[in-house]
């Protein structure tokens, strides 16, 4: 059996380096965790991830888009659809909302005051309404049908009352109801 005999500097030499390098690994870690969280800071300040458009809910019922002669579903020159709904304590305006078939169908939405969940049952329409900001999405409806419309976000003591209908037609009976005199000064909705 043979013994070396250990140097004490040796030792605390090695044990020193290797510390060393441990902190330096721990610290270029740090630097580059701190520098992609500016990156990503600076990057989406620049460049926001969607497109947000913003709008003053003290006077959505005054002018603009959202007033209430606008609401509901409008056809557009191009054949598509613009669908503008309005979510407030504790209605969405309008109430019924009727769609296409078979049409590329646009919903924008606002709030008047508080946040407001919007969801179209048995489809991929699942969304935040936040006063002050416009929610924009894109669907296509397959076949006719009613689909639900409540709100899925907690507004207030009446949340469980506030619920919507969007009614799927075929695409010719929009087209009808589009043309027909008495819907020629206002959007479709299903209130006659």
């Amino acid at each position: 059996m043979s013994t070396h005999p250990t140097d004490p500097h040796a030792s605390a030499e090695v044990a020193a380096r290797v510390e060393r390098r441990w902190a330096t690994l721990m610290v270029a870690l740090v630097l580059v965790l701190v520098a992609m969280t500016v990156y990503t800071g600076l990057h989406w300040a620049m460049m926001p991830p969607s497109r947000v458009e913003t709008i003053d809910p003290e006077t959505l019922h005054v002018s603009g888009e959202f007033v209430e002669t606008n609401l509901g579903s409008a056809l557009e020159p191009d054949g598509s659809v613009t669908v503008r709904v309005l979510a407030q304590q504790y209605s969405f305006t309008p109430q019924c909302i009727v769609v296409p078939t078979d049409t590329p169908i646009t919903f924008r939405a606002t709030s008047a005051d508080v946040v407001h969940g919007f969801l179209v049952t048995d489809t991929n329409l699942n969304s935040m309404v936040e006063p002050g900001y416009v929610s924009t999405f894109r669907t296509t409806f397959e076949k006719p049908g009613d689909h639900l419309m409540p709100c899925h976000e907690y507004c207030g003591t009446g949340h469980q009352g506030m619920w919507a209908h969007v009614k799927v037609v075929d695409r010719d009976t929009f087209t009808k109801m589009a043309a027909l005199p008495e819907n020629q000064s206002r959007r479709l909705s299903c209130v006659k």
